[in-house]
């Protein structure tokens, strides 16, 4: 499943230059992640490096956006151009 950033989020940018998928970025009021590019790190790293680095811990999986480790390798694929649509 994608992550989500909640409303504690302190906009550090710590987690913007860490996402291999370019999925966070600044939103109105907080940093956010676009729901389509996030792969919770899937092919590229064993964990989401957005979590690993987040001070305050306010990345959590998306309860909206739930996909299994197989959906996840899929998009990665998909992502990166090593599997066509």
């Amino acid at each position: 499943m994608a992550l989500l950033i909640d409303d504690s989020c302190i906009n550090c940018d710590m987690c913007d230059p860490e996402c291999p998928n370019e999925a966070i970025s600044l939103g109105e009021e907080i940093f956010e992640i676009e729901p389509a590019l996030c792969t919770e790190c899937v092919g590229h790293y064993d964990k989401p490096t957005c979590v690993s680095v987040c001070p305050i811990d306010c990345i959590a999986p998306d309860p909206n956006h739930k996909e299994s480790q197989d959906e996840l390798l899929v998009k990665y694929g998909i992502l990166t151009g090593k599997i066509k649509v």
